[in-house]
């Protein structure tokens, strides 16, 4: 397995459940950390914990709405100008809404296409030429097994993680050839602050995924050897 140590990953939506998650397995790892997310308290509490787990990383954070381009490429020169190159761009922040397809508004189908979809492009499209010019990265965009298969009242959040599926795939094949990685995570239930709101689960760590089995299996893909590519997996609990 290859090191991770004095690498620098840029994670979305770090301020909570599976972003928080990941940015601490990180930090075990020595992975200096440039995290975002829409609340500062958030991302003050996570940057603490990360620097009690490892005094040595660096770590800076900025906030922005994914949604929004102008917060994006502001955030991507604030965090860039502090820490420096990215090796590993995790687009991790997303929203749900679920219902019926003639009861959810426009504006929150625009709302999460713009979060779910347009959000990892917006961070792609600031990281990926610095990525290119070094022919080197990593890019784990997080779907979720609604992007793999709709269902009743998932219709605005399929569409928006299928989506982001077609572009990991399509892009993965072009980047690839710069020895870029691209690869997506669909995970089935995982116990977060999201999934718990909207009823998906009690949260309940004997028969529900954890934040931590979802970090893990992220930072293990993030360590196969540079020669080795993992297009997509999947993460189900065992006992649903």
């Amino acid at each position: 397995m290859e090191t991770l140590n004095h690498k620098t990953a840029l994670i979305t939506g770090a301020g909570k459940g599976l972003g928080k998650a990941i940015a601490l397995a990180l930090a075990t790892e020595g992975v200096n950390l440039a995290l975002l997310a829409r609340t500062s308290s958030d991302l003050e509490k996570v940057s603490d914990q990360a620097k009690q787990i490892n005094p040595d990383i660096k770590v800076v954070f900025a906030t922005a709405d994914v949604a929004n381009i102008e917060e994006v490429n502001a955030a991507c020169a604030k965090i860039t100008a502090e820490i420096g190159k990215i090796d590993i761009l995790v687009n991790n922040a997303g929203i749900a809404k679920f219902g019926k397809f003639l009861d959810l508004e426009v504006s929150e189908w625009e709302n999460m296409i713009k979060t779910n979809l347009f959000g990892p492009y917006y961070f792609i499209k600031q990281i990926l030429p610095q990525m290119l010019e070094r022919k080197s990265g990593d890019i784990v965009n997080i779907s979720s097994s609604a992007g793999l298969k709709g269902a009743a009242l998932t219709s605005a959040y399929s569409a928006s993680k299928f989506g982001l599926i077609g572009l990991s795939e399509s892009l993965m094949q072009e980047a690839r050839k710069s020895n870029i990685r691209v690869f997506t995570l669909t995970p089935s239930t995982i116990a977060t602050d999201l999934a718990i709101e909207n009823k998906l689960t009690d949260g309940n760590p004997d028969s529900t995924l954890q934040p931590e089995d979802f970090a893990d299996l992220l930072v293990a893909h993030l360590k196969l050897p540079a020669r080795a590519l993992v297009k997509d997996v999947s993460l189900w609990s065992t006992n649903p």
